[in-house]
Parts: C-alpha cells; sequence; structure tokens
C-alpha cells in the first residue's frame, strides 16, 4: 500500500481544453469581425494573432509529442535568432516585441531541460537558457533579460513543486494584477506616492496613450471604436512624431478601445485557456509551470508594450504552450500494449 501510494500521478491527456481553446479563439474571432461591421476598421490584425496561436499551439503539440527536447530546443534557438535580427526598439518604446521573444527563447529552453534525461544536457540546456538571457542584455533589451532570468529562477524554483494549481494561480494572479495596475495608472486612481514613480517610470508619452484608450473605450464600451482606429481618434498619436507609434502600448487597453470590454475579456479567457490546458497536461509539473511563468511574463510584456502586435510573439506563445501540454511520447498505453495476443485454444481431442 505504501508504494502505491508514493506513485507519481499519471495525467491522461483529455480533450477538454481543445475543445474550450477552440471556442474561445473562435469566439475572438468572430468579435473582431462584429466590431469592425459597418466601420472602416481593420480586424486583419487580430484574425492574424488568433491565427498565430493556434498555428504555434497545433505545431507545438505535434512537435511535442514526437521529439520533445529536440523541438524545444529548436525554439529557443529560433526565438533566438528571430530577437537577434529584430531591431532594437520594436514593439514601443522599450522594444516590447524585442523582450518578448527572448522571454520566449529562455522558456523554450528551460522547458527542453525539463523534458531531458540526462543530467549534462540538462545542464547544458539551462545553461543555453542562461545565455539567451545574457544575450538579452548585451543585445540592449534589459527588459528581456530581467524576464528572462525571472523564468529561470521560476523555473529552477518548480523543481520543488508538487502541485501545479497554487503556482498557476500565483500566476494568473500576477498577470491580473500587472493588467489592474495599468487600468488604475489609465484612470488615475492610484495614490500620489505610487503613481508618481511608476509614472517616472513608464514616462508620460505613454501614460497619455493610456488614457486615451481608456477614453475611447468610455464612449463605446460594447464594441469599442473597431479594431485598429486608435490612431484615428487618439490625441496623442495625432500630436507624435513618431509614425509607429499608432497602439496604445498595451494589450488589454487596445483591446478595450478597438473591441470594448468584451473584447478585452476575451483576451484575458485566452490567457485562462491556456493556463487551463496546463493545468490539465500530462507533462511533469515543473515543465508546465516553467511554460506558464514564460506565458505569464509575456502576459506583463504585452500589458506594458505592443508585443502581442507581432505574429511571431503570438505564434511563439501558442507553440511555448502546445510543447508544455503535448501527449507524452512514451506514455504508457495500457497494460497489454505491444502483447500479441493469445493464441485461441485448441479444440478438447478425446
Amino acid at each position: 500500500m505504501a508504494s502505491s501510494a508514493a506513485r507519481p500521478v499519471v495525467r491522461k491527456h483529455s480533450s477538454a481544453p481543445d475543445i474550450v481553446g477552440s471556442a474561445v479563439l473562435g469566439c475572438c474571432a468572430a468579435w473582431a469581425l462584429v466590431c469592425a461591421a459597418g466601420r472602416t476598421a481593420r480586424p486583419e490584425g487580430v484574425l492574424l494573432a488568433v491565427l498565430a496561436v493556434a498555428a504555434g499551439y497545433a505545431c507545438g503539440r505535434i512537435a511535442g509529442s514526437l521529439l520533445p527536447v529536440a523541438s524545444a530546443t529548436a525554439a529557443a534557438l529560433a526565438g533566438l535568432g528571430l530577437a537577434r535580427t529584430v531591431p532594437d526598439g520594436a514593439g514601443g518604446h522599450d522594444g516590447a516585441a524585442h523582450a518578448a521573444l527572448f522571454t520566449l527563447a529562455v522558456g523554450a529552453a528551460c522547458g527542453a531541460a525539463w523534458g531531458a534525461r540526462s543530467a549534462v544536457l540538462r545542464l547544458a540546456l539551462r545553461l543555453l537558457a542562461v545565455a539567451i538571457a545574457a544575450t538579452a542584455l548585451v543585445a540592449g533589451s534589459p527588459a528581456g533579460c530581467a524576464a528572462g532570468a525571472l523564468v529561470l529562477l521560476c523555473s529552477l524554483a518548480a523543481a520543488r513543486a508538487r502541485r501545479r494549481l497554487p503556482g498557476l494561480a500565483g500566476l494568473a494572479l500576477v498577470a491580473a494584477v500587472a493588467v489592474g495596475g495599468c487600468w488604475a495608472i489609465a484612470e488615475d486612481t492610484l495614490p500620489d506616492r505610487l503613481s508618481a514613480p511608476l509614472r517616472d517610470r513608464l514616462g508620460e508619452h505613454r501614460v497619455r496613450l493610456w488614457q486615451d484608450a481608456v477614453r475611447i473605450a468610455g464612449h463605446g464600451p460594447l464594441r469599442g471604436a473597431g479594431p485598429d482606429r486608435f490612431g484615428e481618434l487618439s490625441p496623442t498619436v495625432q500630436r507624435s512624431v513618431t509614425a509607429s507609434d499608432d497602439t496604445p502600448s498595451s494589450a488589454p487597453l487596445q483591446q478595450a478601445a478597438g473591441q470594448g470590454l468584451p473584447g478585452a475579456a476575451l483576451l484575458g479567457a485566452a490567457f485562462g485557456w491556456l493556463l487551463y490546458a496546463l493545468w490539465r497536461s500530462p507533462r511533469r509539473t515543473p515543465a508546465v509551470l516553467t511554460a506558464a511563468a514564460t506565458l505569464t511574463a509575456l502576459a506583463v510584456e504585452s500589458v506594458l508594450g505592443n508585443a502581442l502586435s507581432f505574429p511571431e510573439v503570438t505564434a511563439g506563445a501558442g507553440l511555448i504552450a502546445g510543447l508544455a501540454t503535448a501527449r507524452l511520447p512514451d506514455a504508457d498505453p495500457g497494460p497489454f500494449a505491444g502483447v500479441p495476443p493469445p493464441l485461441d485454444p485448441l479444440p478438447a481431442t478425446r
């Protein structure tokens, strides 16, 4: 009885996360079309992001079932290569896309380390994650270096985790606090002793963009102003001399301004679906929490910048989730798998 109690829990693959994910992504695409109907809006960006997430998730599920360590390592190297080719400052004032690609690359390397069976290979993959974080700092992305270091620390701390639900709940709380803080700064509802240093760190220009997004969302809380119309309606953008500065530099506020409060809620539902899929994943708990930490870091970066405006970032997020929720390649299919059926008994002879 004692040996059976110490046996690790094996989670079977369930189709429920796939059904939920299809419903959430379908609603995101459909609501973007509803909000764009009858307006000079451009829902192509939202539709491309939904397609990128779905494609990355499907590729991750397939590759993770066949070659989990090799595919995750390849994803880390690909993310590093993409991050090196993205121009500095892309994706907002602090290069949110630049930082997000480095973060995803570190998360993929840490996830590959948890899938490796050799201690030497596991150490090499973690050193790769350290090298990627250091490269982010050298490349001029301190946000990517900090986020990658946090993902690496969370991955190492996950080794002691025995239950994944508390960790996933804590990471969801981190993302919720980031969104709530962003909205509170835009609404100017924080106390001065908290608001002043945050505004100084974020910059007055970005804060004014957030305030414009909240104001636009207030005029159309149900359908918003239409996807990709923020640049036309924001006074701050009209006064700006930067041509690429046509978004509010925050994914939740961009959704709220373009698609109303339901659009922002659907964005949160997409993040919740990924956490739910990780909770039901058959993979080991440390690998699951590593992927969740990576996605949470990406969520915080998307709250503070335009990371999700780039399809390579959204596809990478789906890929990380797909790798961490893929069916185990050596899963036990059953007690009699691979055993030939018994021969029919010979008829009794007298």
